[in-house]
């Protein structure tokens, strides 16, 4: 249960230090709680509580216990008197914070507050814990004329903090806390009011519903929740919640993904690459290997390649013609050759509206719906190609049947979204080629996406967050752009592409401005196409 209050300096929590001896993060400070208790869901002390109509069985119950436990640990009292007053100091000490509350505050005609409680998230426990509880965080407002007294037995030191207070502190090694409570506090620093939380939790949904995953970084363990970059590539590669993947950007080092996944990054980092290209190498010792996306011309990373398909490369595929994707295509297949084998170059070749930069010519010609398949004596591995024009008009992304993995290119990345660059570059076709994705992940069970730059992206089919999940929102987030464009050239119909840029991406740092200039320019065309459309 989080507590609230508005202090002089901004909205407070009420946190509690849990005891040293304790089985679960001894030390750390807490929001209290504790266990749903049996008479929680019981008919009879649920007519003895107040609740919304939008309150179901289950809300009711957890608000309960919430309340019970609050007043267990604490000594604060979320109850009213028959006439509307909420319950006092007084109240609270007629009581026994070890006997059953409802039935006591009946006596005194009270009533329980559960509708002055509300759901604030839900987290899991990791899944490499050997302790993990399921448990919602409820929020409410600390009662008038009360004051928390900890029961010295399982929450001892309440204290009243800011949020950004208690991440200080926490940062500094002074006031130790578990993920959960960092998350929570991160998401409550941007709320000045205990209204305004109250608010933005009226429609009976969590802020988010997490289970994390843990990986290793810069030789550390680090937990992620499902929206944060790191997280669908644990969920690819650690499905049981092992902490094992290593989530540091290494191009000298072969990433493993899956059995027969692995993952070459080139040393190209950038504003426009993000850590650099990933190259994927897809395929086992029985069947041999695809190359997808060999990178720039680099002889180094060519090598690596070569070297992570044990020489054995059947196939050099490009998701599209740029120049951080394509150039290593030629370099590569001379270094097959030279050991005896010629593995064919395969894509689309640019178009004409393509760069001078981005000129690419495969040996052979892909087309849509076409089936790449490695095949050996036990094991089979098909790549069906789907046309997917709108970053670049030759642009591809690979459907992994048989493991239902989504290879992206630069249609999806993660951590930035795609540029958008006319004329080679259309938005009415990258929306398109969204739409494609999402249907073809809802239709074939992809919960995971690879894309050409950045972490794996996704959850298991139908988790939150998977495959589907992700193209949603990059398509929302277009549209939303989108709409923030078209509101911008309605307030300044005379302005210039700059003025445009400057109020539509005012959230982007200036730096960016001239890459986002170019999206822009395509944004600007799709809203005069779709105006000349209904013209």
């Amino acid at each position: 249960m989080l507590l609230l209050r508005d202090g002089a300096q901004g909205l407070e929590v009420l946190m509690t230090r849990r005891s040293m001896t304790a089985s679960f993060a001894p030390g750390a400070y807490v929001f209290p709680g504790g266990g749903i208790d049996a008479g929680d869901a019981s008919l009879d002390t649920h007519a003895l509580a107040h609740r919304r109509p939008t309150q179901d069985h289950r809300l009711l119950t957890q608000a309960i216990a919430a309340i019970r436990e609050s007043f267990e640990e604490l000594g604060v009292l979320l109850a009213r008197h028959a006439d509307g007053r909420g319950a006092v100091a007084a109240d609270v000490t007629s009581l026994d914070r070890h006997a059953p509350l409802a039935a006591q505050c009946a006596r005194r005609g009270l009533r329980l507050a559960a509708d002055e409680v509300f759901v604030l998230a839900h987290w899991i426990t990791d899944r490499d814990l050997s302790r993990r509880f399921d448990v919602p965080f409820l929020v409410a407002r600390m009662p008038d004329g009360q004051q928390p007294v900890a029961d010295e037995k399982e929450q001892f030191e309440p204290v009243w903090v800011r949020p950004a207070d208690a991440l200080e502190r926490h940062g500094a090694g002074q006031f130790f806390l578990i993920f959960p409570t960092i998350r929570t506090l991160e998401r409550m620093v941007a709320f000045q009011s205990a209204d305004h939380v109250l608010a933005s939790c009226r429609e009976e949904k969590p802020w988010f519903v997490s289970c994390p995953r843990a990986g290793i970084l810069a030789g550390r363990e680090q937990r992620y929740m499902e929206h944060e970059a790191p997280f669908g590539e644990l969920a690819l590669t650690c499905p049981d919640g092992q902490v094992v993947q290593h989530l540091d950007w290494q191009p000298d080092r072969v990433v493993p993904l899956l059995r027969n996944v692995q993952r070459v990054t080139c040393a190209n980092p950038g504003v426009m690459t993000g850590p650099g290209t990933n190259s994927y190498v897809i395929g086992d010792p029985d069947t041999g290997f695809v190359v997808l996306d060999p990178g720039p011309e680099d002889a180094e990373h060519q090598q690596r390649l070569w070297r992570a398909a044990g020489g054995d490369v059947r196939h050099i595929l490009c998701t599209h013609s740029h120049p951080d994707h394509s150039p290593g295509a030629r370099p590569l297949q001379a270094l097959c050759e030279r050991h005896g084998r010629r593995p064919e170059i395969l894509g689309m070749g640019s178009r004409p509206t393509a760069r001078a930069a981005s000129r690419f010519t495969p040996d052979r010609e892909l087309v849509d719906s076409e089936r790449i398949v490695l095949s050996g004596a036990t094991h089979r591995h098909t790549l069906r190609v789907l046309h997917t024009p709108g970053h670049a008009a030759n642009h591809l992304c690979l459907v992994l049947e048989e493991d239902r993995l989504l290879f992206s290119g630069d249609h999806v990345l993660n951590g930035s979204t795609t540029v958008i660059d006319p004329p080679d570059g259309r938005m009415a076709d990258y929306l398109e080629s969204l739409d494609r994705l999402l249907a073809e992940c809802e239709r074939t069970g992809i919960g995971f996406i690879l894309p050409a730059h950045g972490y794996v992206l996704g959850n298991v089919f139908g988790e939150p967050h998977d495959a589907a999940d992700v193209i949603r929102r990059l398509r929302a987030h277009r549209l939303r752009r989108e709409a923030r464009i078209l509101a911008v050239m309605g307030e300044l119909p005379e302005g210039t592409m700059q003025d445009w840029v400057e109020r539509a991406y005012d959230d982007v740092p200036p730096r960016m401005w001239p890459v986002a200039m170019r999206s822009l320019l395509a944004h600007v065309e799709h809203i005069r196409e779709a105006a000349q459309g209904q013209g």
